[in-house]
């Protein structure tokens, strides 16, 4: 599973549970305020667990955690993700998969087999801004395709969006309703300029929290529930 990070204990990473969190490496996107650029460049210097270790660790904790938090880098791009959520469910623990939703074919064997109770899918930006933030030239279709699944197979999902200023407007939250239509949670998170993959964005001011709170209104005409993370 290429799993280069773990951390013990999460109170904020899956809705109601406590939970561990799994970080596999690598990532086919270098999103500009990405936080975790040696995880997504798969850098050789992250240390690496074998499943067997994580699986001994998951099993020592199952009286301590409810869940398990798989996040990346991007996690579908591991090629032995199939067998080792296979692995993880036998715990008993519940399952969340973090995901930029470009993989729906693997999404698809997930959820066929009902490896996961929770998704987390991240929306970067509108359509038309994803080339420059994310520096790929992958079709936002992919991820609607991955949406729609999520709504076949009746699976708990979030959509979330990291504010970042001048790639997240209002505009963009209009473009993003035209294509994801109505969902049931949708989570706004603050930006945070530390870190960043691109240098530039570390001088860039986070959004007040009126703006904020603007973006919240209007992504409730399209979302049940829409809260403010990172404030």
């Amino acid at each position: 599973m290429n799993i280069r990070g773990i951390q013990k204990t999460s109170l904020i990473d899956f809705p109601q549970v406590i939970s561990t969190v799994l970080f596999t490496g690598g990532c086919n996107l270098r999103c500009l305020y990405c936080h975790n650029a040696s995880l997504a460049c798969n850098d050789c210097n992250l240390q690496q667990y074998s499943n067997h270790e994580v699986l001994e660790f998951l099993h020592k904790r199952k009286h301590l955690i409810g869940g398990v938090v798989i996040t990346g880098g991007e996690p579908t791009l591991a090629k032995g993700i199939i067998p080792f959520l296979e692995k993880v469910k036998e715990t008993g623990l519940k399952v969340k998969l973090d995901t930029n939703g470009f993989q729906p074919q693997v999404l698809k064997k997930i959820l066929s087999q009902r490896l996961v109770d929770y998704i987390a899918i991240d929306i970067k930006t509108s359509p038309e801004k994803y080339p420059v933030l994310t520096r790929t030239k992958l079709s936002f279709d992919l991820i609607m395709k991955s949406i729609a699944l999520l709504k076949e197979h009746h699976v708990t999902f979030e959509l979330r969006t990291t504010c970042v200023p001048g790639f997240v407007t209002i505009e963009d939250f209009q473009g993003i309703k035209e294509r994801v239509g109505n969902v049931m949670y949708y989570y706004l998170q603050q930006f945070d300029n530390q870190h960043t993959l691109d240098e530039s964005l570390r001088t860039v001011k986070p959004y007040p929290k009126d703006v904020l709170y603007s973006f919240q209104q209007f992504v409730k005409t399209f979302a049940t529930i829409c809260e403010i993370r990172g404030l």
